[in-house]
């Protein structure tokens, strides 16, 4: 992965943007693994691909965003520049509009079926948006919209290194439903990456939707895998609420895959929230 620093951004800025020069520089908070993010002054934040394989991310926003933005309720990203490759940093990158908001947690969200709701009615709205022209899952967004199935091999590998941890014949069973049953239906919008760090919050409320690096069409059952990664059992069915038994069923095999993945990572806030997740699922 490319080094990207607040002196990185600052040249950047300065010799493509001269006139944003004066403005400060500073990383967001939590700036992401696929992007890297930095505030451009108060109103505006550059994103720029880690490496190569998230490089179609920021090209997808730039051309997709705008569209989204027109028929979605809640404020989303929104890209005004596009900087382009140097020898320094050999990708393109993209300056957008800042989104004001904290991003999601167990303190900032004072009603979480409300949130829950709320989530529920913007992923609606996402899904109902017209997808002619629009990229269909691959590569591209590593499969969010595919089915499940495409990691099955990571799965039973992970299933099989952690036989002694976990029930592993009931995480199977999920498994088996979760790549029994198949998206029926046209392909919708899908954002990919619906997680707590991208969701915004402000008194309690969703306010904001950001990253869509890897979203795609297709089958939006990944959308939902925050069920489990985050809601508890009373307020999981308001999220889940109107989904088909196969799309829900999917929307867990979603949160089971990457739980299993990275359950052993060395990040010990991942393997912690991984390890949530399980048991969450565990114990439906």
């Amino acid at each position: 992965m490319v080094e990207i620093t607040t002196q990185l951004v600052k040249k950047l800025i300065d010799v493509q943007f001269p006139k944003w020069r004066a403005l400060e520089v500073r990383p967001v908070a939590h700036g992401g693994h696929d992007n890297r993010t930095f505030h451009l002054g108060d109103e505006m934040a550059v994103r720029l691909p880690s490496g190569p394989a998230y490089v179609a991310q920021v090209e997808k926003e730039a051309q997709w965003l705008p569209l989204l933005a027109r028929h979605l309720s809640l404020p989303i990203s929104s890209p005004v520049a596009m900087g382009v490759p140097t020898d320094e940093y050999p990708f393109p990158w993209s300056i957008n509009r800042y989104i004001a908001g904290e991003t999601a947690n167990a303190h900032n969200i004072t009603d979480a079926k409300g949130f829950a709701m709320e989530l529920a009615s913007f992923l609606q709205e996402l899904q109902s948006i017209d997808t002619t022209g629009a990229p269909a899952a691959g590569e591209h967004n590593f499969f969010r919209g595919a089915s499940p199935s495409v990691y099955s091999s990571q799965v039973e590998e992970a299933l099989q290194a952690q036989r002694d941890i976990w029930p592993v014949e009931k995480l199977s069973a999920l498994w088996a439903r979760a790549v029994a049953t198949t998206w029926e239906h046209p392909p919708v919008w899908l954002h990919g990456d619906v997680a707590p760090g991208n969701l915004l919050v402000q008194n309690g409320s969703l306010c904001g939707v950001i990253d869509f690096g890897i979203m795609g069409i297709g089958d939006p059952a990944c959308d939902y895998a925050m069920a489990w990664t985050f809601f508890g059992e009373r307020s999981r069915k308001y999220l889940l609420r109107g989904l088909d038994t196969g799309t829900i069923d999917r929307a867990r095999g979603w949160a089971l895959w990457k739980a299993l993945i990275t359950v052993n990572a060395s990040n010990a806030l991942v393997a912690e929230q991984a390890k949530h997740t399980l048991n969450a699922i565990i114990e439906e």
